[in-house]
C-alpha cells in the first residue's frame, strides 16, 4: 500500500471514530482530537476538569467504539497497589496441596480508565508507573507483560479541590498529553440537556480492533520529519530548561524544571498524527506548534514566583513558542 492509500485509510478510520464519539459527546472537539492523537501515537492521556464535564463519559464512549478489552478503576484514598495490579493468592490444588495463583488486577486490559486518579494516595498512583512505561507489571519478582495495545486514560479534578493529591512528577511525565476539559458553550449545553433529558438512547458502533490500531500506530512512526522541523522541536524543549544557555527569559523567571526528552517524543509523534489527519505524509512547523501545549504543559514545573503571580505552564509555553524562531538560521542570528 503506497503512502496515499495509507493516508486515506488512516483518515477514514480517524474520522469515523470522531463521528461515532460525536454521537455521545457534544462539542469538546479539541479534547476528542487530543485523545485520538494519543491513541494513534500509542500514548496515555490525562484529562483534567471539574466534575460533570463528561471526562469519564468520553473514555467509556471510546471503549465502545474500539474492539478492545476495557476496565475502569475508581481511584479512592483507600485504594491499594494490589487493587490495581493484582496479587498472588494462596489456593488449594486438586491433590490437596497449597500453591500461589496470580489474580489479575484491572490493569490487565487494553484500555484502562483511571477515574479520578488524583484521589488516591501517591503510593497507589505510583503503582501505575511500570505499566504505563514498560507495558508490564512486576508482582512477587515476576514480570508480567500486558496485552497490546495498552492505554491509560486518566481523569482528575483540579488539584486545588478537596480530597485530591498531586500526581508524582514521574507519573505526569508518562502521560503523552494532558488535556484541559472546559465548560461547554451555550449551544453545546443546550444540546447536552436535550440529549440527556428526553430519554434518547444512542448506539455507537465498533470501528477498529487492536490489530488494525497497531497497524496504524506503525504508520504514524513511518511519517518522515525533516531535519529543520525536528530541530525546531528540539529547540522548543531546550528553551524550557532553566539556567541553560538555551533557556528563554520567561523560563528563568518562572520555571523550576523543564521538559524531559519524553516531551520531544510527544511533540514529534503528536505532530505526525496531526499531519496524517490533515492528509500529509510529512510534518510541518504548524503541526509541532499545534500539539505543544497538550504535549508539554504537564512536564514543566513552575516555581514559587509563578505560583504567587498566577503564571501557568500554558502561559510560559506560549511565550516560549513566540520567542523561539522556527528557522534555525534565524535562531543562530538571534543568539
Amino acid at each position: 500500500m503506497d503512502p496515499k492509500e495509507q493516508i486515506v485509510k488512516f483518515r477514514g478510520v480517524y474520522n469515523t471514530l470522531r463521528e461515532e464519539i460525536g454521537k455521545v459527546i457534544v462539542g469538546q472537539k479539541a479534547i476528542v482530537d487530543g485523545t485520538l492523537h494519543a491513541l494513534f501515537a500509542n500514548g496515555h492521556v490525562l484529562l483534567e476538569g471539574v466534575p460533570g464535564l463528561g471526562k469519564t463519559l468520553l473514555v467509556k464512549t471510546l471503549s465502545q467504539v474500539l474492539d478492545l478489552s476495557f476496565n475502569r478503576i475508581q481511584f479512592t484514598p483507600d485504594l491499594m497497589p494490589a487493587d490495581v495490579l493484582g496479587t498472588n493468592m494462596v489456593h488449594e490444588t486438586d491433590d490437596g496441596k497449597r500453591a500461589f495463583e496470580f489474580q489479575h488486577g484491572p490493569i490487565f486490559a487494553h484500555l484502562v480508565l483511571a477515574d479520578e486518579i488524583n484521589r488516591a494516595t501517591p503510593k497507589t498512583q505510583s503503582a501505575m508507573l511500570e505499566a504505563m512505561q514498560e507495558r508490564s507489571v512486576t508482582i512477587g519478582g515476576e514480570i508480567r507483560k500486558l496485552d497490546l495495545p495498552f492505554f491509560v486514560l486518566a481523569t482528575q479534578n483540579p488539584i486545588d479541590q478537596e480530597g485530591t493529591y498531586p500526581l508524582p512528577e514521574a507519573q505526569l511525565d508518562r502521560f503523552f498529553y494532558k488535556l484541559l476539559v472546559d465548560y461547554p458553550t451555550a449551544e453545546e449545553l443546550s444540546e447536552i440537556v436535550t440529549r440527556t433529558t428526553e430519554g434518547t438512547k444512542v448506539e455507537v458502533s465498533k470501528v477498529i480492533d487492536g490489530a488494525t490500531l497497531i497497524e496504524l500506530q506503525k504508520l504514524v512512526q513511518q511519517v518522515p520529519v525533516a531535519s529543520h522541523v525536528k530541530d525546531y522541536a528540539v529547540r522548543l524543549i531546550l528553551a524550557t530548561h532553566p539556567n541553560a544557555e538555551t533557556a528563554h527569559e520567561i523560563t528563568n523567571l518562572f520555571l523550576k524544571f523543564g521538559s524531559s526528552p519524553r516531551g520531544a517524543q510527544a511533540l514529534l509523534l503528536g505532530a505526525k498524527v496531526r499531519a496524517l489527519t490533515e492528509g500529509r505524509f510529512n510534518v510541518s512547523f504548524d503541526d509541532v506548534a499545534e500539539v505543544a501545549l497538550p504535549a508539554l504543559r504537564h512536564r514543566l514545573i513552575v516555581n514559587f514566583e509563578a505560583e504567587a503571580e498566577g503564571v501557568t505552564t500554558d502561559l510560559v509555553l506560549q511565550k516560549i513558542m513566540a520567542g523561539v524562531p522556527r528557522d534555525a538560521v534565524a535562531a543562530s542570528v538571534s543568539t
